[in-house]
This record gives C-alpha cells, structure tokens and sequence, in this order.
C-alpha cells in the first residue's frame, strides 16, 4: 500500500489511511476465522529464539511474552501462514514441581505468531516462574512477580531503566548486569530498535531495510536475538514506552522528520512501527495498536511506595520548534500552546498526579525536562526536541510539582546518551529558585560507542547549570531503590562497548530524601 505524493493535511492523512486499514483489518480478521489451529506442529528450528518476556505487573497478575519464529531474521519468522496452539505454565518454583496456573494460546500469523497471555488471579507481591511449549519445543524460564496489593506499603522497590540501544553501534553488555542484579523492574524509555539502514564497519550490522512491517519485524527480531537483553527480559517484568526511533528520527505526531516523507506516509509507517512493536513487547491488548495510534501512556502503581506515569512523548507532540529539534536561536518563535504529550494526556498526567497518595511519583518518559545550558565552549543552548522547547506546559509540570511537595516527584528520561543528574526548578532563569523535583537521565545501552567519562568543558557546563549535579558520556544505566523514607540512584557506567568483555562500575550515587526536593551525594 502507497499513497500518492501530493501533500495532505495530518487530519486528511489520518481519516485516508483509517478508512484504508480498517478495510484491511476487516479482511485480515475473516480470514483468521476461516483459518486451522496446528496443535502439534514441528518446526525447522527452535521456535523460541526470541526468547520469553514478562510486563504490565499488577497487585494479581502480569503479562507473559514470546513469539514463535524458528527463522527470526525471515519476514514470517520462519512460520507457516496458520494459527498455531501454545501452552504455557507458571510456578512458584524454577523446576516446575510446584504448578500454579497453565493454559493455551493461538498465536496467529496476523500478529506475527507473537504470543501476549494476560494471567491474573495470581497472589500480590509473589515471585513466578514461567515457560511456553509448541510441538515438542519448550522455551527458556522466565523470571517474574506481581505488584504489592493495593493499599500495602512494601519496604523498598530495585529497579533499573535503560534508553537507546543501537544494534550496531554496541554490545549490550549493561544487560548482563542487569539481569544479574537482582531487580523487580526494568524500565525501558525508548529507542528500543535504530530505524536506520544498514551501515559499513559497525560493531554488529542491521538487516533489511525499514520500510515495511515485515522490516520493522525483523529489525525487532534482529534485537531480541541478543542473549544479554533476552536474559534481561527473563530475569524480571519490564514496563516499556518508545521514543523516535522506533518509527523515524525525530517525527513529531504526523510531522515527518525528512522532507522526503509526507505526513501521510509518516502515518503508514507508523502503522507497521506500532504493529510491530506490539508484537514485540509484553503489553496488554488494551495497548493493541489501531492502524497509525497506539495508547501507550498509563499508570503502574507499586503499593502505595510508588505511582509510575508511563509518557509517550511522541505520537501526540506538536512540531519542534525550528523544525527538527535544531538549538536555538533559530529565528521561530516558541509557541505557548506547543505540548509533547497533547492536552488529553497532559490532563491524566497532571490529574492523576494531584490525586496520587504514593510516596514517590516516577515519570517514565524520554526526553530531558531539566533546561541544560551547553552554550559553553560549543556556542549552543537547550535542545528543542526536549522540555525546554515546549516551555509553558514544562512549566505547567513543574507547578505541579511545587504544588505537591509531599509526593516526591521524580523524572526518569533517556534519549540523550549520556548521564545527568538534574535538580528540577520551575524558573531556569531566575537565579537561584526552589527545588521542586528530580530528574535523572540514563545515559544509552550501546548507542553512540564506547563515550567518555565526561566532555573537555564539563567544568564550564557545571558552573554555568546550577541544578546540574552529575554528567558522563559513557554508555550504561541507572539502577535505583525506592523505601518509604528515600530514593537512591546509582548511574551504572561499562568502560567499554565496541568489543566483549567490558565491565560495569558506578561512576556516581545521588539520594532523594522523603519530602525534601532535590539531589543529595550518596
């Protein structure tokens, strides 16, 4: 499917491809219908090649992944075009002696053969165990638990969250550490998969382009084929939202990135990005993308420890000033009503945060909120694909925030590829200004190469950014820990990411104290 070059409206754009894709769903459904399940099929290889994954924990249940594809790297995976039955099993125990729930699933070619089992029912704050079974195959253990119960007050909260993992830029060594370090969640902020074309004389390489959905699959695929990030998934529930480069560097709602790409085409591509990331991730059906949207941005509550607001801070935002997300000056005036969640969104943010009787509220979302002067040494300022460019609803935010000091607001962002431990104040301007929140950036997995422990002139962005307290370029995450009285960060850096064998140390610590805005030393 193509649509004509001539430019549309993103309102006419949209309303075309609808009419078109819910024609093909139509059609896509009836067939399914008419179709066979294989109950018992054999396959040319091991059909669990992508691994297992779990997500979405709640107080009596999570979601548990997988997806068969004997053949990954093949458009259909190396699948039959036929529904296929799967069975799965849960445990409390890794050898399965002592059984709690099993059932069946049709995994379908529509989808990809990806399989999403929604348990519930389960017992709060509980760790699983977990597997799948097709035709003689049987899939790897899996790893997971459920959310305390509604109302309770655990004792602390580990959990991890990780940006930007570019295929062919890196390993994914930060993984490794991840899975072996003992967490009960793992947030992934976006840029899961690089869109781009397969360049010469990387680290690893990519496969087939991204022009199509059967490329965003395999580009998917392509990824999950790492065993450190498979162990990753294994080892405990993650919550995941994307940035850009799960679809097109840059995009902002229907507005293309490349001038070559016209709204309605950024719209079929979103189409195939959204499908495929679906497929791909341990997510509900009530996230089941509808051609070109996909409802991503929720709430995840740990008790009453913690309240996390999951963005998407892409499929809704108006145009970056100055077109690309370009410093500026740039000769274009910031608008006042440009948002990067849209007004719906923003009104259940800001909704649910006055509402929350969390301890700590956690945005988990992408891009910088902080307003970072770089003008320093490099005669350039603030990015405009981040907060900063979209100053009155950041400010909007951080009112908020001020508003309720008692809820300990933290944002978690990625993007940037590098870490920063920011001090959240509403006027950047003004001099000194109460703290009113903290933001930490976790620097990328593997995108950009190996970085360096920090920039020539970091000692002149330091004095020029009071709220800035820690920056490094090198590649890794940030691992942290909630109690009732205090949040702990530690930025977890790998000296090296071009080759095997790197090693992950903590290059710095910060500590939020209950009820006091701002980041201590630890």
């Amino acid at each position: 499917m193509r649509f004509p070059a001539e430019p549309f409206s993103a309102s006419q754009s949209r309303r075309r491809f609808l009419t078109t894709t819910t024609l093909a769903a139509a059609a896509v459904w009836a067939s399914r219908a008419e179709g066979r399940v294989l109950a018992n099929p054999s396959f040319p290889a091991d059909p669990f090649a992508l691994g297992v994954a779990s997500g979405e924990p709640t107080p009596d249940g999570v979601v548990l992944w997988t997806r068969l594809a004997p053949r990954p790297l093949e458009a259909d995976g190396g699948m039959p075009a036929e529904a296929v039955e799967v069975s799965w099993e849960i445990a409390d125990d890794e050898g399965f002696t002592k059984g709690v729930r099993r059932g069946t699933v049709t995994a379908t070619p529509d989808w990809a053969h990806s399989v999403h089992v929604e348990l519930a029912g389960l017992e709060p704050a509980r760790w699983y165990f977990y597997r799948f079974h097709a035709g003689a195959a049987t899939s790897p253990v899996g790893r997971t638990r459920t959310a305390p119960a509604a109302g309770t007050s655990p004792d602390r909260l580990a959990f991890a969250f990780a940006s930007c993992q570019n295929w062919e830029e890196g390993l994914y060594t930060a993984y490794g550490a991840m899975a072996s370090a003992n967490l009960d969640l793992i947030l992934h902020l976006g840029d899961y998969i690089y869109e781009y074309p397969a360049r010469e004389g990387r680290v690893r390489r990519h496969g087939p382009p991204t022009d199509s959905l059967a490329g965003f699959r395999i580009r998917h695929a392509l990824y999950k084929t790492d065993p450190l990030l498979q162990a990753a998934h294994a080892a405990c529930p993650w919550l995941v939202t994307w940035d850009d480069h799960e679809v097109e560097d840059n995009y902002a709602s229907a507005t293309p990135h490349s001038a070559d790409t016209t709204p309605a085409q950024l719209l079929e591509r979103r189409s195939w990005a959204y499908r495929a990331y679906w497929e791909q991730m341990p997510l509900r059906a009530a996230n089941l993308p509808d051609g070109p949207d996909m409802k991503l941005y929720r709430q995840s509550d740990w008790g009453t420890l913690a309240e996390f607001f999951v963005l998407d801070t892409r499929q809704y935002r108006t145009d970056q000033p100055c077109g690309d997300g370009n410093k500026p000056p740039c000769g274009e005036e910031m608008r006042d009503d440009a948002t990067l969640t849209g007004t719906e969104q923003e009104a259940w943010l800001l909704d649910g945060f006055r509402a929350s009787t969390a301890r700590w509220n956690v945005l988990a979302q992408q891009v910088m909120m902080a307003r970072i002067d770089r003008r320093a040494g490099r005669n350039e300022a603030f990015s405009m694909d981040q907060w900063p460019g979209y100053e009155q609803q950041r400010r909007r935010i951080l009112r908020a925030f001020a508003e309720r000091p008692e809820a300990n607001p933290l944002v978690l962002t990625g993007d940037i590829h590098s870490h920063w431990a920011n001090d959240l104040v509403i006027d950047f301007d003004g001099g000194p200004s109460r703290k009113v929140g903290a933001e930490l950036v976790g620097t990328s997995i593997s995108s950009g190469g190996n970085g360096t422990a920090a920039p020539a002139d970091l000692a002149a962005i330091l004095a020029e950014n009071p709220c800035l307290r820690f920056h490094s370029q090198q590649r890794g995450y940030v691992r942290c820990e909630l109690t009732p009285e205090t949040a702990t960060a530690d930025f977890e850096v790998v000296d090296f990411v071009e080759k095997p064998g790197g090693t992950v140390s903590t290059a710095a610590s910060f500590r939020i104290e209950n009820g006091r805005p701002g980041l201590v030393p630890a």
